[in-house]
């Protein structure tokens, strides 16, 4: 058996293709599987994706600590 991954731009011509594909007599069987989008994703799954956010600047624990509890 052979298998092809077909991507739908317009969700609105998928019930076009679907019927399609069945009408012919040698598709065995028709799946359907939803794609996420690759930012959606990477957002809720990639840990280390805000690694680089203090990157060029001076932040220490001194510095952190005179910002929270200034002398007065």
């Amino acid at each position: 058996m052979t298998q092809i991954v077909v991507n739908i731009r317009d969700e609105k011509r998928l019930s076009f293709v679907l019927e399609l594909l069945q009408a012919f007599d040698f598709v065995e069987s028709v799946a359907i599987e939803k794609k996420v989008q690759q930012s959606e994703a990477k957002s809720e799954n990639d840990f280390f994706a805000a690694a680089g956010i203090w990157e060029g600047r001076d932040v220490s624990l001194e510095s952190i600590r005179k910002e929270a509890w200034p002398r007065q």
